[in-house]
């Protein structure tokens, strides 16, 4: 099962280390690791960039970022795989990514002497940035024939549990998942409210999107970790949510929406 139909596919910036996590999981699909597994080795690589950062390994915390972000792409991959889709996955992989991405702000706040507002403010502008990005790429998926549709345009409500998952589970990350991310869809829905009605986005928009995903947005911490430009990392993430403004203005001129009730179904 492929996230996106042969057609929809698109150069994705932020997806940089998915030939290495495909080339991975292919030689682990018959073992007894599971996709939950790789979530779990995922948020403790991202634990361990954020240590090496407070003991000065700045261009070790830069690598262990983008190895991360592979892991991040091959725990999604595993699960298509071997075809047990999850919701378990789905959400503990964001709520993991949420506190990550916080304790990353933290940490590089605390290195460069950075206020608490302005971390919080450059969090904030972080998680806005994703947050549109997802929004659009969801959007897509749910559009594509035959594409990946364990994300919803609109998480306003708990999903029936896959086949050897549990329920109770599913409950209770569906609840942390909206703690998290919640406010940030909202934002990000009233921004573009029409978004869901485009029949199909450009795959030269959806590319120009994609330095708004999390594998792009860590891959320049990762970078700018390396040169040891940590005064620079909280305000160039304030400053790099300029680009929102120009991809909406985009989308809302140039992406025309469909006024029909089917694709309300998907959501």
């Amino acid at each position: 099962m492929s996230k996106l139909s042969a057609e929809e596919k698109f150069f994705d910036l932020s997806d940089y280390g998915r030939p290495i996590a495909v080339f991975f999981v292919h030689r682990i699909k018959q073992s007894k690791i599971t996709p939950i597994h790789l979530t779990l080795l995922f948020g403790l690589t991202g634990i361990a960039a954020m240590c090496c950062m407070f003991v000065g390994f700045y261009v070790t915390a830069g690598l262990l970022l983008v190895l991360k972000s592979i892991i991040d792409a091959a725990d999604g991959e595993l699960a298509r795989v071997k075809n047990t889709p999850s919701y378990v996955g789905r959400y503990l992989d964001s709520v993991f990514d949420f506190c990550l991405n916080g304790l990353f702000f933290g940490a590089i706040a605390i290195l460069s002497n950075s206020s608490f507002l302005l971390m919080c403010l450059a969090f904030f502008c972080f998680q806005v940035q994703g947050t549109l990005y997802n929004y659009y790429y969801v959007i897509l998926r749910n559009r594509s024939i035959g594409g990946d549709t364990t994300s919803k345009i609109f998480e306003y409500k708990i999903p029936k549990a896959f086949s050897g998952e549990s329920q109770q589970a599913v409950n209770l990350l569906f609840r942390m998942y909206n703690v998290c991310y919640r406010v940030f869809d909202l934002i990000v829905h009233h921004l573009d409210k029409e978004a869901y009605k485009v029949k199909r986005f450009p795959n030269w928009f959806m590319t120009f999107v994609s330095i708004y995903g999390l594998g792009f947005q860590l891959l320049i911490m990762s970078m700018m970790l390396a040169l040891q430009w940590l005064h620079y990392i909280i305000p160039f993430f304030i400053a790099y949510s300029l680009f929102l403004v120009v991809l909406i203005v985009i989308r809302r001129r140039f992406i025309p929406v469909v006024e029909a009730q089917v694709f309300l179904q998907s959501t």
